[in-house]
């Protein structure tokens, strides 16, 4: 059972009000973590979520805490107007038409934290936003398992880009308990963790398995291998300095986040449009830009869409899709 609300102590790091854009498992997590530490939070999200937080308030089921906290909540992104900080937690594909939604009602002042899978996202959202938008690379395992209800399966830190407000941010986020650096080769790191989402997300969305039972199976050291050595041989090629020991990353997650399903698997289960395009499909685009050949990268994007594209078809019922 869940504790009651948490109360909310004050913060040398206060920030004016935080806005969430896109309050899924991800931006409710954090969001969660702000708001216990005594931010003025907002989260923006689907009218499902939105009436349980209003009613009962955001629970966070941890490994070590079971609580929930009293933070408002909207479906309208004018509430994002007075942000000085907005998380921008929307899926790969509604980048664009995410930014161009909250874009009238942003401050000029306000920064831009993108926490969103792939590489891109932030150089997507300086296109068509003139605030300051920040790159993070998230290490999280999160999950809605119900309205207004997160639960928690690992980890939590961020990895963001240094610009002028990454300190004060990286500062409220620790503060909060998010383990947040800053780093002078963000793009590095979010091509790591793409090597690392290549390697398991889709292989975990077709078989909806989670990565410790996937790595298991017979053959996929080679799988793994060989999906690993195309995405350092693209990344290489469009002068990436990947940090850290990305062969040993991808062998880490299978023990570290052994119970943990990818989100292109939950996405998948539920009859949703995963960010395929911009994980595997991501690798893939970018290899025929640089004469670099992808084939089990691509082999995985074409079975991913071919599997949305069949619960996308109302003739067939949705218990029949992977």
């Amino acid at each position: 059972m869940a504790t009651g609300f948490k109360q909310l102590p004050n913060t040398r790091y206060q920030l004016e009000r935080i806005a969430v854009m896109g309050a899924g498992a991800v931006g409710c997590y954090y969001g969660f973590m702000l708001a216990r530490a005594g931010h003025d939070v907002v989260l923006i999200g689907r009218p499902q979520h939105v009436d349980a937080i209003m009613s009962y308030g955001l629970r966070l089921e941890a490994q070590t805490f079971d609580e929930r906290v009293r933070v408002s909540a909207s479906t309208e992104v004018s509430v994002a107007q007075r942000a000085q900080l907005v998380l921008f937690c929307v899926k790969s594909n509604d980048t664009e038409s995410g930014a161009a939604a909250i874009k009238p009602h942003l401050a000029p002042d306000a920064v831009v934290l993108s926490l969103q899978n792939g590489v891109e996202n932030a150089d997507r959202l300086r296109a068509m936003l003139p605030q300051e938008v920040i790159a993070a690379a998230v290490y999280v395992g999160v999950e809605m398992v119900g309205p207004g209800h997160v639960r928690h399966h690992g980890r939590g830190e961020l990895v963001i880009e240094r610009s002028k407000a990454s300190a004060d941010v990286a500062r409220a986020l620790i503060a909060a308990g998010v383990s947040t650096d800053v780093s002078d080769n963000v793009r590095g790191v979010l091509w790591a963790k793409l090597i690392t989402n290549c390697a398991y997300n889709a292989l975990s969305a077709i078989t909806q398995l989670p990565y410790g039972r996937l790595a298991q199976g017979e053959g996929m050291t080679v799988v793994l291998r060989n999906l690993v050595d195309e995405c350092v041989a693209v990344a290489k090629a469009d002068g990436v300095s990947l940090r850290g020991d990305v062969d040993a990353a991808v062998r880490k997650i299978a023990e570290t986040a052994a119970g943990q399903y990818s989100s292109t698997a939950q996405d998948l289960a539920r009859g949703k449009r995963s960010e395929i395009d911009h994980l595997n499909g991501f690798v893939v685009r970018r290899g025929e830009g640089l004469g670099v050949a992808t084939p089990a990268n691509r082999l995985l994007q074409v079975i991913v869409k071919l599997i949305e594209s069949k619960a996308a078809d109302s003739s067939l019922p949705l218990e029949n899709v992977a």
